[in-house]
């Protein structure tokens, strides 16, 4: 939303002189992600999620979060350096997670829920080298932080 206002109140539109547009990159990477945001920008387009959890992808999740996440994460809503995670899995879409995990450099700089995000935080998530199954790892382990069953 606050990606929204800040666009809104950029510039004209109009064209200029040479008949292009007054939009700057950000404008445009902004608008051509927006039919990308409930799943963000990357290669899960599609996860199967586990009914009921899966107990050993919980555990290796934790595993990964007290080794690459907790010390910018808490499981609470509270921020530390990076957002909480309580809720992130009713607030975001599988997909979007786990894309957010493995691909958070172009999702920072093209993804409008990500770019707000970072407007919140001023903070870069660092690339942490996660494979799939570690992101879907930490997926599973912030379903059952909500509390899914």
């Amino acid at each position: 939303m606050l990606a929204l206002i800040f666009l809104g109140a950029c510039g004209d539109g109009n064209p200029n002189e040479e008949g292009t547009s007054n939009q700057s990159n950000a404008e445009v990477n902004a608008a051509e992600s927006k039919t990308a945001d409930d799943k963000g920008l990357g290669k899960f387009t599609n996860v199967e999620l586990t009914h009921p959890l899966d107990l050993k992808m919980i555990d290796a999740g934790k595993l990964i979060y007290d080794v690459k996440c907790g010390s910018c994460h808490r499981l609470s809503k509270e921020k530390l350096v990076g957002p909480g995670w309580k809720g992130v899995t009713s607030r975001r879409k599988p997909e979007w997670i786990m894309n957010f995990a493995t691909n958070a450099e172009e999702m920072l700089t093209k993804d409008a829920t990500a770019m707000a995000l970072l407007e919140e935080c001023l903070i870069r998530m660092p690339n942490q080298n996660l494979s799939d199954t570690d992101a879907r790892n930490i997926l599973e382990f912030m379903r059952n932080n909500d509390g899914d069953k």
